[in-house]
């Protein structure tokens, strides 16, 4: 079902709509929650919720992309609930991916006094549209939606070394490109 259709079917408050909503992006949230939480019923619990998410949400929301806006509040709900489960028994690939990036951005405070959060969002988005459609692909796989390097490798069909190769030149030019728009790092 297209998505103008499923959103159609949700300004009618349409059940038929989530099981649409379901059969088209179950398994990517599953996907990112299980990249975030590393806890297969928790991410199960987690994309539930998204679909009661996005049943609050739609209406007054009209999000265009759909797949966006279903990935994003997965993704929150998964965030939410790690900061919620304090215990840590081992490094998952959320914590793994901020690690990764960590050096790279200066800490929350340095950022919100050197340049507000949504200017620092619009430089990375300026940087990505910089970037050629692979690296922008490992880019966003890596630090969105937080896929290990081997899945990114498959989903692109090159190897292992080149994802990580190409990823530590990323955020190399990614760090100067801040640095050129005066973010501290």
């Amino acid at each position: 079902m297209e998505d103008s259709k499923i959103i159609e079917l949700l300004f009618l408050r349409c059940e038929t709509a989530l099981g649409a909503i379901e059969k088209k992006y179950r398994s990517t949230c599953m996907k990112i929650a299980m990249n975030v939480l590393n806890d297969y019923q928790e991410a199960e619990e987690c994309v539930n919720d998204t679909f009661l998410g996005v049943w609050n949400s739609i209406p007054p929301n009209k999000p265009d992309p759909l797949s966006s806006y279903v990935f994003r509040i997965t993704r929150n709900i998964a965030l939410n609930v790690r900061k919620r489960d304090t215990a840590k028994k081992r490094k998952g690939n959320y914590e793994l991916c901020l690690d990764e990036i960590e050096e790279f951005l200066c800490s929350q405070e340095t950022v919100e006094d050197a340049v507000s959060e949504a200017e620092l969002t619009s430089y990375i988005d300026e940087f990505l549209s910089t970037l050629n459609k692979t690296n922008r692909c490992i880019f966003v796989r890596r630090f969105w939606y937080l896929d290990s390097y081997e899945d990114i490798a498959k989903f692109l069909g090159i190897k292992n070394g080149a994802v990580r190769i190409r990823l530590t030149r990323v955020k190399a030019q990614l760090k100067k490109h801040l640095e050129s728009k005066g973010v501290v790092i």
